[in-house]
């Protein structure tokens, strides 16, 4: 999981220093968002051919980091 997680980076200089995938400018909120609304992965990595599958994981697992408080945005290191 820890491979996952390194997956998401916060740069201040990148969307607003908001929780990104791989320092591109698609947000983990965004790829939240798409598979609350019922989204297939399938269909996030058509409408986001840069993305991989471990992304959308990397996402799910930092959505479960910070509902279980195991982490804070300073554990992240800035790329």
């Amino acid at each position: 999981m820890e491979e996952l997680i390194k997956r998401i980076t916060i740069d201040p200089k990148i969307c607003n220093g908001k929780p990104v995938i791989r320092g591109m400018r698609i947000t983990v909120t965004t790829i939240l968002e798409y598979l609350a609304a019922g989204e297939t992965s399938e269909n996030i990595l058509k409408a986001y051919p840069s993305l991989e599958m471990d992304d959308i994981k990397a996402c799910l697992e930092y959505a479960k980091r910070v509902a279980d408080k195991s982490i804070i945005s300073y554990d992240l290191k800035v790329s």
